[in-house]
């Protein structure tokens, strides 16, 4: 888990880069159980509490989360995350009592990233985006007019689970041939450790060897792009973005990726119209930036009411 305590300047237009007071990191405690999962969030989210009041002479005015898998925003409830063994986990209420009552906002975390890459990152100047981090899995946020569509039941913009290559390998979610089973991060670390024989290659080994001209890993690095830029056409086709906003840690292989990501997209589009695709701009702080926004929302929605 990572968090931080971050100050927001009113601004109306909302693209003010929030200022990172403090930060920390805590493992999630989920080999103890779903209910140790939120214990730990509740005690982290306290301690910044506290910590907050003791070096800047007041506590925070409002919190914002974000979490993986299902979730309502507008109750305020996990509602599914099958990696924490989390259901309807009404997390929003149990953080605003743990924190003395103070407004809580609850988002998804891919969105929640793509919110702050959409406000003050990579997509701050685009009015239509869709953000796909390349991690464990994949995701996606779809930006809409400064904000992120969330779906009706939570789940929009979820493109690792189209699926790109029907009867291909098997999925957690129960399909086979999804996108993130072949082009995420974790996919792409599992077939370069298959190719090269060493189990421990990850996804950055397999960029390096790419980079060097080593034929296996163009081989799997070539496969992965082709799946994405599939996923992606299909992603374009349906939203018509300005801009395809690549983050995560595969993306982390700048134009190794990149170069030959464009030319299979370009490749790939016939009536639609190419977007932009550029890295993601905030790195892994995205989810905390994400999160400050969300509470900024809630502090500039109640001045207004």
């Amino acid at each position: 888990m990572k968090a931080a305590l971050v100050g927001l300047d009113p601004e109306p237009s909302g693209k003010t880069p929030p200022a990172l007071l403090y930060e920390a990191r805590r493992p999630t405690g989920r080999e103890r159980g779903p209910d140790a999962v939120v214990e730990t969030i509740l005690g982290f989210a306290a301690e910044l509490r506290d910590l907050g009041t003791a070096r800047f002479g007041t506590p925070a005015e409002a919190a914002g989360v974000a979490v993986p898998g299902i979730v309502d925003e507008t109750s305020g409830t996990a509602v599914y995350a099958a990696n924490l063994g989390w259901r309807d986990v009404p997390l929003r209420a149990l953080l605003s009592e743990r924190l003395g009552g103070i407004p809580v906002a609850l988002g998804h975390d891919v969105r929640t990233g793509g919110l702050a890459e959409g406000r003050i990152g990579a997509g701050r100047d685009a009015g239509r985006f869709l953000f796909v981090p390349l991690g464990t899995g994949i995701a996606g946020a779809i930006g809409i007019g400064g904000r992120i569509e969330a779906g009706a039941h939570g789940s929009a913009g979820e493109i690792g689970h189209i699926v790109v290559r029907p009867g291909g390998r098997a999925c957690g979610c129960g399909q086979r041939g999804c996108l993130e089973t072949l082009a995420s991060a974790a996919a792409v670390g599992r077939d370069w450790a298959a190719a090269c024989g060493d189990p421990a290659a990850g996804a950055a080994d397999a960029a390096k060897a790419v980079a060097s001209g080593d034929e296996r890993a163009l081989a799997v690095w070539r496969d992965a792009v082709d799946a994405l830029a599939d996923g992606l056409v299909t992603g374009l086709t349906l939203l018509d973005p300005e801009m395809l906003i690549i983050g995560g840690g595969l993306a982390e292989a700048g134009d190794t990726l990149f170069t030959p990501l464009r030319e299979a997209v370009r490749r790939r589009v016939t009536f639609q119209r190419l977007p932009s695709i550029v890295p993601a701009a905030l790195g892994d702080a995205a989810g905390c930036l994400g999160a400050g926004l969300l509470a900024r929302d809630l502090l500039s929605t109640e001045v207004t009411a």
